[in-house]
């Protein structure tokens, strides 16, 4: 199975760190970001998932529940768990799906066979309320992600759907935005009451307006 972006992400209930995680009930009217790791006990993950830890009031901020997954069995996580918080030094505080019957991975198509046959590469899946995919990422195993990156596009995308605008290059919260180009001038006006400008007539830009 191959998803795309618009594409309603799969239930699926499997076992994790905090118990069996039923998916759908997990997330509830929150966001999630479905990420995947090649195996555990290895240092690239491990400064991962630390990280994850770290960052998780920035997600709670944002109504975003995080989830973790690789094919390593519970009793690996579990133990794996202590190693991450004594070398990163923050608490592992979200689920880590513990997917050896590759029941997620396959559903999500995390297992690239021509990368490596029975490892998931890092995968990381945005996944909103209404359980649509809005953002994939596939990174090789051999690179470790930028997470300040993925909070970067929950606020975008959390923008754009309550406005009429689009977020431009190396965009963070509090830049000007860009309104889309299928909004009128006139409607503009009424929408955007602080004013543009306009580079281009494709081209307005204009503060972010929910500060």
């Amino acid at each position: 199975m191959t998803l795309r972006l618009g594409d309603t992400a799969p239930d699926f209930s499997q076992d994790s760190t905090e118990g069996t995680i039923d998916f759908y009930d997990f997330v509830g009217d929150s966001w999630a970001v479905l990420f995947s790791h090649p195996k555990d006990f290895t240092p690239v993950c491990t400064t991962e998932l630390g990280y994850v830890g770290k960052l998780k009031p920035e997600f709670d901020k944002r109504n975003v529940k995080v989830l973790g997954l690789s094919v390593d069995p519970l009793s690996d996580h579990t133990q794996w768990v202590g190693d991450i918080e004594e070398t990163q030094g923050h608490q592992f505080n979200f689920p880590l799906l513990a997917d050896a019957d590759r029941k997620v991975s396959d559903l999500y198509d995390m297992i690239h066979p021509n990368a490596n046959d029975t490892l998931t590469v890092r995968s990381v899946f945005i996944i909103d309320p209404a359980k649509k995919v809005r953002l994939i990422i596939t990174y090789p195993a051999s690179t470790g992600r930028n997470f300040d990156e993925i909070l970067r596009v929950i606020d975008s995308l959390q923008l754009t759907d309550g406005y009429k605008v689009a977020t431009p290059v190396n965009w963070k919260d509090g830049d000007d935005v860009i309104i889309v180009p299928a909004l009128s001038d006139e409607d503009a006006k009424e929408r955007f009451p602080k004013g543009w400008v306009a580079h281009k007539p494709y081209l307005r830009v204009t503060p972010q307006p929910n500060k």
